[in-house]
């Protein structure tokens, strides 16, 4: 390939002028040289401010970005952090307010235990006074039967009426004191 280079830079032109192809004339070089600047100017001044402004608005707006989205990650960490600290504190809240609301439940509960049993005594000592007292009726109801009955009976054994009140509530009393008498040895055997 070399070879074929020096030949044609060898070859003399048809025209009897020495005038190689590699090399060019004069005026084409002056004209090619010119119209390099020129290409070159137009290229410095009008092209390349454009491509760098192109250039400097997108290496700003990635560096904004990339500063807005390190922002925006700082930001996200600090509300992370913010929300993380919150959750803890509500937690420990929550669990302050079950632990209160166990306490207050047990609290409430032995207050009604206690009230249930401070009503339960009452209603046992009303109905033990009313059966002392019922007990007390029936006793004396059955101590006036029991007299009108001894009565009846001593008159029909003595064959004499019985009906000086003075005398029958003395005979009724004496007996019913022997009955009580007589009950009361029974119950301390």
């Amino acid at each position: 390939m070399h070879a074929a280079f020096f030949l044609a830079a060898a070859v003399p032109p048809a025209d009897g002028t020495e005038h190689s192809i590699l090399l060019p004339e004069l005026p084409d070089l002056i004209w090619g040289t010119v119209a390099f600047v020129v290409v070159l100017i137009v290229i410095i001044r009008v092209v390349l401010p454009n491509i760098n402004r192109a250039l400097d608005a997108r290496h700003d707006a990635i560096e904004g970005g990339i500063l807005r989205a390190e922002k925006a990650q700082a930001e996200a960490e600090a509300t992370k952090g913010e929300f993380e600290a919150a959750l803890a504190e509500a937690r420990t809240e929550a669990g302050k307010i079950r632990e209160q609301a166990r306490e207050d439940g047990m609290r409430i509960l032995a207050e009604l235990k206690e009230q249930a049993q401070a009503e339960a005594a009452r209603i046992a000592a009303a109905a033990q006074a009313t059966i002392e007292v019922e007990r007390q009726n029936a006793l004396n109801s059955l101590k006036a039967e029991v007299g009108t009955l001894a009565l009846s009976l001593a008159s029909g054994v003595i064959g004499a009426s019985l009906e000086d009140d003075k005398r029958s509530a003395a005979i009724v009393d004496k007996f019913l004191a022997d009955l009580d008498t007589d009950a009361s040895i029974g119950a301390s055997k």
